[in-house]
């Protein structure tokens, strides 16, 4: 212990004492404070037995060492009166002959020294669990990836973009219309052709081969040093899509419709997966959604239209208004007080499918006239005005709307009943219904009204949700008003060339 010499009196550093209930700065100005802590801690009978303890520990070690530099080090380090001046120091050994490290006690002290003699940890070696570029390949499985590999290119000086789907599809496992910006990918200096030593460097070299199938699709799909996807990034699979799927040929004599349909999935693939809004997509947000599947389901299903669908519907005037004061959503349109197409796609989505996170988002925000984040009985029954209006213009049985509040409590059970929070919404599965009351009078009565054959159809396809359930509606009235419209047109004997002016 550091000791301060003041005169004949001997004082001690106040900072070595650790007094937790007393300062240092305190005790600075107070030296013989701190020597009369010092001297009640030594009377005390615990610290007398420790500190004779520690001198038999000491003593033990002492004559136990084999060393002149550990006597010397114990000497130097205690008081002369504490060590025998008749004892000479033992002579050094050669350190090769014994050890030189005193064997360790298996517990403390019986008086609970704090002093713990503690052997070295053994060293383990932890393997490498994180690879920046991809963890590398096992030899096995990069064998059988270069066997499968020789087989497609055997012959060949290089693969051209036409002959790169099987290999996109077979050895890579992506959908095949991936196989246009893998070419591409590899393919750096538009050469036209992919040799065998270029894909094994970039698919073996770059541990694209070990990733899994979500990480394949994003590095594949993304810019060089971006750590996210755009929508620019899905152009190039979906121009493939639409150009080679067997159920998008009838639009490929249509190229505007083939561009506004590649608008409408890339809009609904980052509704429904970019939940931070950024139009970054992540690699964590691609993971948590099932794009992935959905495209193989695409590679795989010829129809398309179970798949892919679209359509459109009318709300309320105040509910539009909050619609175009950009409340749940700011426009992309560059024109004031219009939607553009990508606006009004977030739009139909959210409309026809409020069940899930995305619709139930964009509704609550419109809801939320304050924006405090909850939604208010005055709130609701401002809403609910216009409803209980239309249901006296068409002659509907009105409901008051105390009664339409507990309904919605009822079906809601929020963890208050003063209010309802976007918490509240989420884990209740009727949530889209309640944004029906008070916005949409036909979805409203239609619910109420629902058809028993409706109901059963609803439980024997539970994954369909709200959407599949609309597009496919849709997509029966639109194919029955086209046979309508082609029996019309072919009943007559003489083609009228003002139908072809329009198409």
């Amino acid at each position: 212990m550091k000791m301060q010499v003041v005169g004949d009196v001997a004082s001690l550093d106040p900072d070595l004492l650790q007094l937790s209930e007393l300062s240092p700065i305190a005790l600075n100005p107070n030296p013989f404070l701190a020597e009369e802590l010092f001297s009640l801690w030594l009377s005390l009978p615990e610290t007398s037995r420790l500190v004779k303890n520690l001198l038999n520990d000491v003593k033990t070690a002492s004559f136990s060492n084999a060393t002149a530099n550990s006597a010397v080090s114990t000497a130097t380090s205690l008081p002369s009166t504490f060590l025998s001046s008749s004892t000479p120091p033992l002579s050094p050994r050669s350190t090769s002959g014994s050890p030189r490290i005193v064997k360790q006690r298996s517990s403390p002290s019986s008086l609970g020294s704090p002093l713990k003699l503690v052997s070295e940890p053994v060293r383990e070696v932890i393997p490498q669990f994180y690879f920046k570029n991809g963890c590398l390949p096992p030899n096995e499985l990069k064998e059988r990836c270069l066997f499968a590999i020789d087989q497609y290119f055997y012959g060949h000086l290089g693969l051209q973009i036409h002959e790169f789907k099987v290999v996109t599809k077979d050895i890579c496992k992506l959908p095949s219309f991936f196989s246009t910006a893998l070419f591409r990918k590899i393919d750096v200096n538009d050469s036209g052709i992919v040799t065998r030593d270029q894909f094994v460097n970039y698919w073996i070299g770059g541990n694209i081969l070990t990733m899994d199938l979500v990480t394949r699709v994003y590095t594949v799909l993304k810019q060089p040093h971006c750590r996210y996807l755009t929508q620019g990034d899905f152009e190039p699979i979906l121009h493939e899509l639409l150009a080679s799927h067997p159920g998008l040929e009838f639009l490929r004599s249509t190229p505007e419709f083939q561009e506004r349909y590649a608008e409408t999935v890339v809009y609904r693939i980052f509704y429904y997966i970019n939940r931070s809004g950024t139009g970054h997509l992540t690699l964590r947000e691609l993971k948590r959604g099932n794009l992935i599947s959905a495209m193989q389901h695409v590679d795989e299903e010829e129809d398309i239209n179970k798949v892919l669908r679209y359509g459109n519907h009318a709300l309320t005037y105040r509910i539009v208004d909050r619609i175009f004061s950009q409340v749940p959503r700011k426009f992309s349109s560059k024109v004031k007080g219009k939607m553009a197409y990508e606006d009004f796609v977030y739009f139909i989505l959210s409309e026809e499918d409020k069940s899930l996170e995305p619709g139930l988002e964009y509704w609550f925000k419109c809801i939320d006239l304050d924006g405090n984040g909850v939604l208010t009985p005055n709130e609701l029954q401002f809403f609910y005005e216009e409803q209980l209006h239309r249901m006296e213009c068409m002659a509907q049985e009105t409901v008051l709307f105390e009664d339409i509040l507990c309904q919605i409590v009822d079906m809601i059970r929020p963890e208050k009943e003063d209010y309802i929070s976007l918490r509240d919404m989420k884990s209740c599965k009727l949530s889209g219904h309640v944004f029906n009351i008070l916005f949409n009078l036909n979805k409203f009565i239609a619910f109420e009204t629902r058809d028993p054959f409706l109901i059963r159809q609803e439980r024997e396809n539970p994954t369909l949700t709200e959407w599949d359930r609309f597009a496919h509606r849709e997509y029966i009235r639109l194919s029955m008003e086209e046979d309508i419209e082609d029996a019309s047109n072919g009943s007559g004997d003489i083609w009228d060339e003002s139908f072809e002016a329009h198409f």
